[in-house]
């Protein structure tokens, strides 16, 4: 990607002399994590942030998510600095290490993330259904995480990184602990998401995994960028021209041999002839791919479907917004049905009443121990001694917002009832 800065836009991250020290208790530098560092990523891009385990790569994301603060330097996201909370719905975050509730199942998982971005109950139960079948776990989404093993958590923290449709994806070492299988659709689903039009920050050690989907990295050490470009860029050799073709006798290479060495004056001959070598990789995959065929059955994931469709590049917010408006019904509490026309006084009495081993009688009356002779018309009620260890009554009328007076109010009202 050699398109000139401006015509690629706002960036979407932007560093410049980013600079992380961290230091111990009496504020001495400990370590140097990220030093002045400087990069920009731009709209619809695939950007790789390589480098071996220790180069500053997961604090560099860190500061961009807005959980650390720079020692030094400047960092935009979206244009604003990473502690705006209005950027964090437009980004998806796929820690390292996938800290996940083990209680919880698949579709729980990720139905709870759906949550915290306040999506509506019809649309997040299609995109957790159009998740689960991307990353191939529809078959165990009701199994505990805790029984699953740490590719499998790697997939479903990968949904749980895209439920929120987000416009910048910043994945760290997603590869790891997934198998072959998982490495490649991982791979395969960060290319479709770029050419979908998201943006996504790969950050691994793993080069070879990066090397297929990524359009631009930077390369880091000791916190330090050594180097930055495109893959062509940076890894094309041109100092060698690898020619293929279908398989050659030896006569015909000796006559190769031959005209290079006439055509370049004896400077150049042929210096390697081998058969083209297929990888593990691919071996491997035809291995799985062949199981598959024969329908033999598995305990863990298996190959997902394709790309999720809500991860299109088209806007779909405002068809988001009307269906939960108009369609969206409010969802059900665990909470028992009480019927509308009861009384908030008779719903804390019965409740009362029955704490205390009383329970109502169709006339209204309560039977049991908590069971009281009708008070006299003329006569206040007497309150009884209490006894140790018993309900005191007085406590209990106050609660039920009643106490003598109206009582003996409403027993003359009912006298003189005709």
């Amino acid at each position: 990607m050699n398109t000139p800065s401006q015509a690629r836009g706002t960036p979407v991250v932007a560093c410049q002399n980013l600079t992380k020290v961290f230091r111990d208790f009496w504020m001495r530098n400990r370590a140097r994590a990220v030093d002045s560092l400087t990069f920009d990523l731009y709209p619809h891009e695939i950007f790789g942030l390589l480098g071996p385990n220790g180069s500053g790569k997961s604090t560099t994301i860190k500061v961009i998510l807005g959980l650390l603060r720079p020692t030094r330097g400047r960092v935009a996201v979206f244009g604003k600095p990473p502690t705006d909370v209005n950027t964090k719905k437009r980004i998806g975050y796929l820690p390292e290490e996938s800290y996940l509730y083990p209680f919880l199942n698949a579709r729980e998982t990720l139905d709870y993330y759906g949550k915290l971005f306040e999506i509506g109950h019809k649309v997040r139960k299609k995109r957790i259904d159009e998740l689960l079948d991307m990353v191939g776990l529809t078959h165990v989404q009701h199994r505990p995480i805790r029984e699953y093993s740490k590719g499998m958590q790697r997939r479903i923290g990968l949904a749980q990184a895209l439920i929120n449709d987000p416009d910048l994806l910043i994945l760290d070492e997603p590869t790891t602990g997934l198998d072959p299988i998982g490495t490649r659709q991982v791979k395969d689903l960060i290319v479709q998401l770029g050419q979908r039009g998201k943006t996504v920050l790969l950050s691994s050690h793993l080069l070879a995994d990066v090397e297929d989907c990524v359009d631009r990295m930077v390369i880091l050490y000791g916190g330090k960028k050594r180097d930055e470009g495109t893959c062509d860029s940076m890894l094309v050799s041109h100092e060698r021209t690898t020619i293929e073709t279908d398989a050659l006798d030896d006569d015909t290479l000796a006559e190769i041999d031959t005209l290079i060495r006439r055509r370049s004056g004896g400077e150049q001959s042929v210096l390697n002839v081998s058969h083209p070598r297929q990888t593990l990789e691919q071996k491997f995959l035809d291995i799985v791919e062949k199981a598959m065929a024969e329908h033999l059955e598995t305990a863990g994931s298996v190959h997902g479907g394709g790309t999720a469709a809500f991860l299109a590049v088209e806007d779909t917010t405002g068809d988001e917004l009307i269906s939960r408006l108009t369609s969206d019904q409010p969802e059900p509490h665990p909470t028992e049905d009480v019927p509308a026309d009861v009384p908030a006084d008779s719903k804390a009495s019965d409740v009362i009443e029955g704490l205390l081993g009383a329970a109502p009688t169709a006339s209204g009356h309560t039977t049991g121990h908590a069971q009281t002779e009708p008070a006299s018309p003329k006569t206040p009620r007497a309150k009884p001694a209490i006894p140790p260890g018993d309900v005191d009554d007085s406590v209990i009328d106050s609660l039920l917002g009643t106490d003598d007076d109206d009582a003996s109010t409403d027993t003359r009202q009912e006298d003189h009832s005709p």
